[in-house]
């Protein structure tokens, strides 16, 4: 039985390979640059949106590196009726098929769900740090590549398409770093250092972001100018929200926007 393969979302939606089944009759594989060879594939993450699309479903799913979008059959299917009662934000885990189209010159990369079940924080957490082992092994494998001293044909495939050099294989080590830095300790202790101003300067920003709801949340210029006519400056503001989306208190839906989780 084919195993669900665990991917980031920083490193799928950078993908441009489909590889066909050798039978001819399964579903074709979407190869990451990371080297992750998906079909079946089990993720975490917060759900951020879900919105009717003709006769599908449509969700954003952020994990600590990106988003994935997914897409639910059946506008009225039981699966769709699910989700569409789960409230957003909610971490949740999703197994689904992934797809890669290609239209007029563009790669359309989903996934077509076909589970999703709300989960705690821990889940979303565990599920960070086993995906985030898995693509070290499979980067340790493409470096191996990079050397010539690697003879995995998956391996080699991803490597020879997408040319990999030691600053993109670097970038994919940044990113795994950062999704696991996203991880707060269960009892994380403020350093005396952090002292009670930078926790105003958090608890004010969050405030503002509170009071802005929206789709998009609410645009990171608007939050440093409010918290400006209170007197904060632009360091401060960028800081406390980059604290804010670290403890996994806030998220940003789209570049430019932040919003609560």
């Amino acid at each position: 039985m084919e195993g669900a393969a665990r991917v980031f979302a920083g490193d799928f939606s950078d993908s441009t390979l489909s590889v066909q089944a050798n039978d001819g009759e399964s579903a074709a594989w979407v190869v990451t640059p990371g080297a992750a060879w998906c079909r079946l594939v089990y993720l975490a993450g917060a759900i951020t949106e879900i919105a009717d699309s003709g006769d599908m479903l449509r969700c954003r799913l952020a994990d600590p590196t990106g988003a994935f979008n997914l897409v639910i059959g059946g506008k009225a299917s039981a699966l769709a009726e699910q989700v569409r009662a789960i409230p957003v934000p909610s971490f949740v885990t999703v197994t689904g098929r992934a797809q890669l189209y290609r239209r007029n010159d563009r790669v359309d990369l989903t996934i077509r769900s076909d589970h999703v079940m709300v989960v705690d924080r821990a889940v979303r957490d565990q599920w960070t740090l086993e995906t985030a082992e898995a693509t070290l092994d499979r980067l340790g494998k493409l470096h191996a590549a990079l050397q010539g001293q690697c003879a995995e044909e998956p391996v080699l495939t991803a490597y020879r398409h997408y040319a990999h050099t030691p600053e993109q294989l670097r970038a994919v080590a940044d990113m795994v770093d950062c999704a696991v830095r996203s991880i707060k300790p269960p009892e994380q202790v403020a350093p005396v250092s952090s002292g009670a101003e930078a926790s105003q300067v958090c608890e004010l920003v969050m405030a503002i972001i509170k009071n802005t709801p929206g789709p998009r949340g609410i645009s990171v210029e608007d939050v440093i100018r409010l918290a400006g006519e209170q007197g904060l400056v632009k360091a401060e503001v960028l800081s406390a929200i980059e604290a804010l989306i670290v403890e996994d208190e806030c998220y940003q839906p789209q570049k430019g926007f932040v919003k609560l989780l």
